[in-house]
């Protein structure tokens, strides 16, 4: 995949989970920050946290620091979607594993 490439669809993909987060952070009382290529997580409770989630052009990855935790995910041709090799999910599903975590409640992304 090219860089032209790999920004379009994880622009596309992070602008997606952004309003998805959105709503998630106004139900559950997280802040959603950024704009462009880094979105931010803010937890108060039950400690002040920060999840940041962006896309490594070099790598042609998104990346999500969180949990103490780097999560980096690959753009699968055959699912069409950002995957974490590791466990196969995509990036929401990642997302809702983590918030679950984070949030100690089940979180569909």
């Amino acid at each position: 995949m090219d860089e032209q490439d790999f920004r379009r669809k994880s622009d596309t993909e992070l602008e997606a989970l952004k309003r998805r987060l959105l709503e998630l952070g106004d139900e559950h009382g997280f802040e959603v920050e950024g704009s462009g290529e880094r979105l931010e997580l803010l937890f108060e409770e039950p400690e002040e946290v920060r999840f940041v989630i962006s896309p490594n052009t070099a790598a042609r990855q998104i990346w999500i620091s969180a949990l103490d935790t780097s999560f980096k995910l690959a753009w699968s041709k055959t699912d069409g979607a950002f995957k974490l090799e590791k466990t196969d999910e995509n990036l929401r599903e990642v997302m809702g594993r983590i918030l679950t975590q984070q949030l100690g409640k089940g979180i569909t992304v």
